[in-house]
């Protein structure tokens, strides 16, 4: 059996109706090689004027990294960037030592109903670089590499694997893949990093002859190889994640990641007397959640 073990998740409502479901941290696991939170939202049918949007809001020591399958957002940040997300699309930001995102419905899709489905990541920064300047990266869809093998089509998001190399820089060994496997075919899944992790988006899926259920992700023993194989009358659809251990334990409050408990405190403090940098343009402030971050590990 090359599953060690699986995580159900669970859901939480962003407000608006706005629903993810978020499998990591979680109490087996804290992270998949760097991925320290992962959320799949939708797919979500939004009525025209719904209020998905998310308002401005701080990191520290983490990279976001967003990725939409259907619909589209507008990624705004206090670095001056402005990004139109769309499907495909690998959207990289650094928080380092501190940046301020929004995240909102574009004006062309705010008056129509529409659908969002996507995913959202997390990776931990090495603590080498946990305070490093904030940044942020946009990788067109077109520039990511994708190729058809033994009836999968397969996207390198972050990393290499097939002889395939992302472009989107990291700072550690990263892997993040989305694949479309076709009914009845089988893919084999060779020299996975240390840990390593497989989420179904749709379709049936078994795992070395082990059905993995939807909603559920399967944490890998990657010293075996692992056949992944599509077992409904249509394809499947899943990612792989992964990547090398973390460098310790990480230490997690509200939208803050750290090695020391004492840096997430303080960055708690700096958002409540609001001096992060602010994102140009936007004038709405979301308070320090009532429990303050605290140095406690999740």
């Amino acid at each position: 059996m090359t599953i060690a073990n699986l995580l159900k998740g669970h859901e939480k409502d962003l407000g608006g109706g706005f629903v993810v479901r978020r499998y990591l941290p979680s109490a087996i696991k804290q992270a998949v090689g760097p991925f320290i939170f992962f959320d799949h939202f939708g797919p979500v049918e939004a009525p025209a004027h719904a209020d998905h949007d998310v308002r401005p809001h701080p990191h520290i020591g983490l990279a976001t990294v967003t990725y939409l399958f259907e619909g589209a957002m507008d990624h705004r940040d206090s670095l001056g960037t402005v990004q139109r997300i769309e499907p495909g699309a690998v959207n990289w930001m650094t928080a380092g030592r501190g940046i301020v995102h929004s995240e909102r419905t574009p004006q062309d899709l705010i008056e129509v109903p529409h659908r969002t489905h996507g995913l959202q990541l997390w990776a931990a920064l090495p603590v080498a670089h946990e305070e490093d300047e904030p940044g942020f990266c946009h990788t067109p869809a077109a520039d990511i590499p994708q190729l058809a093998i033994d009836g999968a089509v397969i996207r390198v998001l972050v990393g290499s694997a097939f002889g395939h190399t992302s472009p989107v820089k990291t700072y550690s060994r990263t892997l993040y893949l989305d694949i479309v496997l076709q009914a009845g075919q089988v893919l084999a899944l060779n020299g996975l990093p240390e840990e390593a992790a497989i989420y179904p988006i749709s379709g049936a899926v078994e795992i070395d002859g082990a059905p993995l259920e939807l909603h559920t992700m399967a944490l890998l023993a990657t010293a075996e190889q692992q056949r992944v194989k599509a077992t409904d009358d249509s394809a499947a659809h899943f990612v792989v994640i992964g990547g090398e251990p973390l460098d310790g334990r990480r230490f997690m409050s509200w939208n803050f990641v750290s090695s020391s408990k004492e840096r997430i405190v303080q960055a708690g403090e700096d958002w409540e007397a609001q001096r992060f940098p602010k994102v140009p343009g936007e004038t709405e402030f979301i308070p320090l959640p009532a429990r303050k971050p605290a140095p406690s590990y999740l």
